[in-house]
């Protein structure tokens, strides 16, 4: 499944690239405005921080939302105290678009995540372009050399790597290349299963200088509080946040979180 995301991301970009020349994308990316310092609002506060994601479907989970206005939702987010916002732009299982960054980057004043399967520089590039402030490097699905590579290109672009692992190799990979913002991630997206207690397994091994984010099976506030318990600084939610009352969520999720 994984290896499939991937190539289909890097096929879909391609097609991209022959409506929209490389030099034409670089040249947006670095005329839009400075990206936002994530770092800064994901820090560690005395209340979890919430990375809210727009996402309408999932291969696990099939169709979720339709979600017709995503900048609409996001404003919601936004106001509801939600740190940053996740966009899904993968486009075969997740139903997402670069359309849908762009659209959220207008309405919305806090960092954006480009959530997809990111594998290139371009991907990189149009990310910045569309408004996105951080960039999905997932160590499962990249050799170490790419993922050095491809963080440095983010960073050079002022923008934020978010390194997703799933295990405790994956993370000492991430960990050693110097990634700032890790997230342990409880669905294995080779098979999709979830291991609700993988971040609190390895929480212990990440430095007090990384930010911790907590990604996925986060059905309601007691995960929240269970995530927090264990030492996450973030979560990332998605599913719950798009199949509920986003704004009531959001509440009962900072609630739950506070230390």
């Amino acid at each position: 499944m994984l290896t499939d995301l991937f190539a289909g991301s890097l096929a879909d970009a391609a097609r991209r690239l022959e409506s929209k020349p490389l030099a034409e994308v670089e040249k947006q990316a670095l005329s839009n405005s400075p990206a936002l310092n994530a770092m800064e609002f994901l820090a560690p506060a005395e209340t979890i921080k919430i990375l809210a994601e727009v996402k309408r479907a999932s291969p696990s989970r099939g169709q979720m939302a339709e979600i017709p206005d995503p900048a609409a939702l996001a404003e919601i987010y936004a106001n509801y105290g939600a740190s940053a916002i996740s966009v899904l732009t993968e486009e075969r299982k997740f139903k997402g678009s670069l359309s849908d960054l762009e659209a959220v980057r207008a309405r919305v004043n806090v960092p954006l995540l480009r959530k997809d399967f990111i594998s290139t520089e371009h991907q990189i590039l149009e990310a910045r372009a569309a408004g996105a402030d951080i960039i999905l490097l997932i160590v499962a699905g990249l050799p170490e050399s790419n993922i050095a590579r491809l963080m440095e290109f983010t960073i050079q672009l002022g923008m934020t790597p978010f390194v997703e692992t799933h295990s405790g190799e994956e993370l000492k990979i991430a960990l050693g290349l110097g990634a700032k913002l890790v997230g342990v991630n409880a669905r294995d997206l080779s098979t999709f299963e979830t291991d609700r207690d993988l971040f609190s397994r390895l929480v212990s091994e990440i430095p007090a200088d990384v930010i911790k984010v907590a990604e996925s099976a986060v059905r309601n506030a007691d995960d929240v509080a269970h995530y927090r318990i264990n030492g996450a600084d973030v979560v990332l939610v998605g599913e719950a946040l798009v199949t509920n009352d986003p704004a009531a969520m959001l509440k009962s999720f900072l609630s739950a979180g506070k230390s």
